[in-house]
């Protein structure tokens, strides 16, 4: 039995599904329902770019779910209430992952369970949550640009999208790594990310925090395209 966590990704084209696919933000389809294992789950909007963005990309929805175990997590993904984020997509993705290490809360919970240890040579998956002070957003947007660019062309990278329960003040962030010696690289060299964490310190900008590792294991889907051997 180990903890299972998907980050799901669904990219529409077209008014009546992005519309649509809006409404399940609002709605979604899990709620008032019971799936076996299922511990925690969010349904997220994104940000335009690679990271963090004041900017919606109203394309791209996502879903993340924690089970208790890879055997539900797989029979959820093969349930109908799933469909309904698939079937009007023009590509979607799955990235079901083990977690690694999580500090902090998400929406006063603790979600992630290690349940794997950490192999830098393996591919790795980072989420980082935050719940921003209204009266400190201002600040804390005036430096995301920078940090966000950053990443972009960064060795190792695969994929990195930012990702949202709220406009603005719930905002998370999710990146793929070919190996997790590739995503501390970044994250300890490279200035601009310093620099932002070193601001996060002084001036406590959030309310609430999470940030968290995993070990993917399965990539399916063509929005995320990269085969994990």
């Amino acid at each position: 039995m180990s903890q299972t966590t998907i980050l799901s990704l669904f990219q529409y084209k077209g008014f009546k599904p992005k519309w649509h696919a809006l409404g399940r933000m609002g709605r979604p389809p899990l709620r008032n329902q019971n799936f076996q294992g299922l511990s925690f789950w969010k349904p997220f909007g994104t940000g335009s770019g690679n990271g963090f963005s004041i900017w919606p990309d109203f394309s791209t929805f996502g879903l993340l779910t924690v089970f208790d175990s890879e055997d539900n997590a797989k029979k959820f993904l093969k349930n109908k209430s799933l469909k309904e984020y698939e079937a009007p997509s023009i590509k979607h993705s799955h990235v079901l992952m083990h977690s690694i290490k999580a500090h902090g809360q998400w929406s006063k919970q603790e979600p992630f369970v290690s349940s794997v240890g950490h192999d830098p040579s393996k591919p790795l998956a980072v989420i980082t949550r935050a719940t921003i002070k209204p009266k400190l957003a201002h600040k804390f947007w005036w430096h995301v640009p920078s940090v966000s660019k950053s990443m972009d062309g960064h060795k190792g990278l695969i994929f990195s999208k930012g990702i949202g329960e709220w406009p603005i003040f719930m905002q998370a962030t999710f990146s793929f790594w070919e190996t997790g010696e590739d995503m501390m690289a970044y994250a300890y060299k490279n200035q601009k990310h310093a620099e932002m964490v070193k601001k996060t310190r002084e001036l406590g900008w959030y309310s609430e925090e999470l940030f968290s590792r995993f070990h993917p294991f399965e990539v399916r889907g063509h929005l995320i395209d990269f085969k994990l051997k």
